[in-house]
């Protein structure tokens, strides 16, 4: 049995079906549109200062990824050779390739063991003389700590640096995710909390410069006055106009698509809490609410992840193991950890996480086949 063949998928083939008509139109509109400009055009300055107003941010640069979207950052800051950026050891790969990109070096720091994110004790601890930034990352569905974060940067007099990627809609004491450092980043793919049919991102910035800058870099280092102009190396970020349009049009719809998320999680770790005991651990309830949470997807640590993930799938319910291997671990970055460093809470992530459905359209019986299958499983 694949996971295509399962009655509730992991990855959802339906995910803007919804959608279909509207996106159609928006495609020969803009296939026929008199100024031809398939990409950096009026949909893309509307979408970008939607979200600014929405976020209460100085500026939003869509760009073609959230991996590139944190290269344009951490270049923009002026990172590069002989600088360290620490960030977390369990990830994904974009938080060690891009500081690489830049030619600087990431210096991996160990998580919390039940969070999954970045410790600020950690981090602080991987600090030297040549650590320029701290780039913390949420993880599924909890954000990390930023406010320990932003002291420890202003501490230090280090840059701050927030891969939000996979936390558009999350909220931390009153901030959004990715306007707690000098700049964030979202990620567009189609699976995360504002997805598109295709891929895409955005770096979301306080600062009105640094929001100057990567604009400039995302396009060759020209800064849109005039055409072959380039004031800076840069590259080829730029942002497509259908898909611009495309998210101007879901953009009204992504709270109820979050709270719908929310909603689901919460049934999760209601139906979850009593099987930590049993050898399955559910993100931690507190703080109350949803402050510091975001629902990109659900995961459990489970102690017998292969074996929970194939009692799933004989029940229906397709999973994911997401990054089964410390960033430090794998074959691209080990050579960029430091010599004798451990990252114990990392490893056990990689080797008990496991991810279940979370997305806005489940029906209420697929979420709760979802948590009776995994409950069974306790129960064996």
């Amino acid at each position: 049995m694949t996971t295509t063949d399962l009655a509730i998928p992991f990855f959802p083939p339906d995910l803007f079906e919804g959608d279909r008509e509207v996106l159609l139109r928006l495609l020969r509109e803009t296939g026929t549109a008199p100024g031809q400009r398939f990409i950096l055009g009026e949909q893309t300055a509307a979408l970008e200062r939607e979200l600014a107003e929405q976020l209460g941010a100085a500026d939003v640069v869509a760009c073609s990824s959230g991996t590139s979207a944190l290269t344009l950052v951490l270049a923009a800051l002026e990172i590069g050779p002989g600088d360290e950026v620490v960030v977390p050891a369990f990830g994904c790969a974009p938080l060690a390739s891009s500081v690489l990109a830049v030619g600087a070096r990431p210096v991996f720091a160990d998580v919390d063991p039940w969070t999954m994110v970045l410790d600020p004790a950690e981090a602080e601890r991987r600090i030297t003389e040549r650590t320029k930034a701290l780039m913390p990352a949420h993880m599924f569905s909890v954000m990390a700590d930023l406010p320990a974060f932003a002291a420890l940067a202003e501490r230090r007099g280090l840059r701050l640096v927030e891969d939000s990627a996979v936390a558009q809609g999350g909220v931390l004491a009153g901030r959004p995710a990715g306007l707690w450092g000098e700049a964030g980043v979202y990620s567009f793919v189609q699976v995360k909390t504002f997805g598109m049919p295709g891929e895409g991102g955005a770096v979301v910035t306080r600062s009105a410069e640094l929001g100057r800058v990567v604009r400039m870099l995302r396009n060759h280092g020209q800064d849109g006055r005039t055409r072959f102009r380039h004031h800076r190396v840069g590259w080829n970020s730029r942002f497509d106009e259908l898909q611009a349009a495309f998210q101007r049009h879901r953009l009204p719809g992504l709270p109820g698509r979050l709270a719908r998320r929310a909603e689901i999680a919460a049934y999760y770790t209601e139906r979850f809490a009593p099987l930590a005991e049993r050898g399955i651990l559910a993100p931690p309830p507190a703080p109350p609410g949803r402050d510091g949470r975001c629902f990109y997807v659900y995961t459990l640590l489970a102690e017998r992840r292969a074996a929970l993930a194939d009692h799933l799938a004989a029940r229906g319910v397709a999973s994911h193991a997401y990054y089964p291997q410390a960033l430090p671990r794998q074959q691209a970055f080990a050579p960029f950890a430091r010599p004798g460093d451990a990252w114990p809470a990392a490893d056990r992530a990689a080797e008990r996480a496991l991810s279940v459905p979370v997305y806005p359209h489940l029906t209420d019986g697929q979420v709760e086949a979802v948590a009776d299958a995994v409950c069974a499983f306790a129960g064996d």
